[in-house]
């Protein structure tokens, strides 16, 4: 398994689909191959300033907010 360092710098738009069911999110990143060490999990780590942190929650929070106002009111 790979494990990728990425670095969120930016994100320029946020948008879900009816079809799937999914939130996409349009980033500029860098993502770079993260060295294993011993025993280190494999994990991916991503990593953003307090600033795009706070644009993502907001983002997250409007995408979920529109979802919640599709679902029927009886599964609620």
């Amino acid at each position: 398994m790979k494990t990728f360092q990425i670095e969120l710098q930016k994100i320029k738009s946020m948008s879900n689909s009816n079809q799937t069911g999914l939130i996409e999110a349009r980033v500029d990143a860098l993502v770079t191959p993260k060295n294993m060490r011993g025993e280190e999990e494999a994990t991916t780590t991503l990593s953003f300033d307090e600033a795009t942190a706070r644009v993502l929650m907001l983002l997250l929070k409007q995408q979920l907010a529109e979802f919640d106002g599709r679902k029927a009111k009886s599964r609620r």
